[in-house]
């Protein structure tokens, strides 16, 4: 019998027959739309995503960042709750649904799922994309205002990626809590620059005074050890792309790293990291580098060195982003 295709194979595959036939300098042309969009601020009146060529771009362009991004909080919030698996998925601004991808990629398996979006053409080809996820085929895909007026049905999870830039300050807040209202557990994702992280500490901020718990990234539930102005706290994921790809964005390179900012919040019981690596390691000879967020909580540089054995070896295959010290370390 076959093994199953990952959900982030399938999902390449499917894009490419979705930008099949669109000539490129129309999709170059959407691209560069959506890039200054996503860049700036966009009013909530305005939908970015507005017809067939713009969701085609938007899938090229924006699909695959989002879904690994959203794919590595997910896994985090997974190994902080190790016994959970969503009954329910409520994706809020999901579009083309890219985090209902990334949920079916960290729980396989069937769930209640609801992508909630203003674009009508986005929802649509969300909607023929996920008809090759068989766990996303019962996905409901609903037309709904993103924004204060927002009402949601009590769900386990709640994602809001890329969602909160497009947003007024007040909406932004609004659909914090309204979100923490109706989920067990949330999670937010932005884009990995100072003005996302903002964005997610105000949301973190609100979800704590609603009662939920930190599990990722944060080892803990205290105000964030960063001095505002200062740093911003962002982690990367590694995203293949395709040649088709590459020729929309006009880059040669297989992959690109994308810089992401994120929290998940829950109800559950869980169990954060001891420590997160915040930047990326630095291997030097016979030591590694580890700038840490602590318990304590408190931002700290560690030196582990080969005197520390198979924690030496531990840190050297360390990647930003990960829980220090490994499970497996001693």
């Amino acid at each position: 019998m076959n093994a199953p295709v990952p959900p982030a194979e399938t999902l390449r595959h499917s894009l490419a027959a979705l930008l099949d036939g669109l000539p490129p300098r129309q999709a170059t042309q959407a691209v560069d739309r959506l890039i200054a969009n996503y860049r700036g601020a966009t009013p909530t009146h305005t939908p970015i995503l507005r017809d067939r060529a713009d969701v085609a771009a938007y899938a090229a362009y924006r699909m695959p960042a989002t879904f690994e991004a959203t794919h590595a909080a997910l896994e985090a919030l997974a190994r902080a709750v190790p016994d959970w698996n969503p009954a329910s998925h409520t994706d809020v601004g999901g579009g083309t649904g890219a985090a209902t991808w990334a949920v079916t990629a960290t729980w396989p398996g069937e769930r209640g799922v609801t992508v909630l979006d203003w674009a009508e053409p986005a929802l649509a080809t969300g909607r023929e994309i996920a008809e090759a996820n068989p766990a996303l085929r019962k996905a409901r895909w609903e037309r709904a205002r993103i924004g204060s007026a927002l009402a949601l049905d009590p769900t386990d999870l709640v994602t809001v990626s890329y969602v909160l830039n497009e947003l007024t300050a007040p909406d932004r807040t609004a659909l914090v809590d309204t979100v923490a209202a109706a989920a067990r557990t949330v999670v937010i994702v932005e884009p990995g620059t100072p003005d996302g992280y903002t964005r997610v500490i105000e949301a973190r901020d609100r979800l704590i005074a609603a009662g939920f718990r930190i599990a990722a990234p944060c080892p803990h539930s205290a105000a964030c050890p960063i001095v505002p102005g200062t740093d911003w706290c962002h982690f990367s994921a590694r995203v293949s792309r395709s040649s088709l790809h590459r020729q929309i964005k006009g880059g040669s390179l297989a992959y690109e790293d994308e810089k992401f900012a994120y929290v998940a919040a829950t109800r559950l019981p869980a169990t954060p990291a001891p420590a997160r690596v915040v930047r990326k390691p630095q291997i030097r000879k016979g030591q590694v580098l580890l700038d840490l967020c602590e318990a304590e909580p408190a931002l700290r540089r560690t030196t582990v060195t080969k005197r520390h054995g198979d924690l030496y070896k531990s840190a050297r295959d360390t990647a930003w982003g990960d829980a220090w010290p490994p499970e497996t370390a001693d």
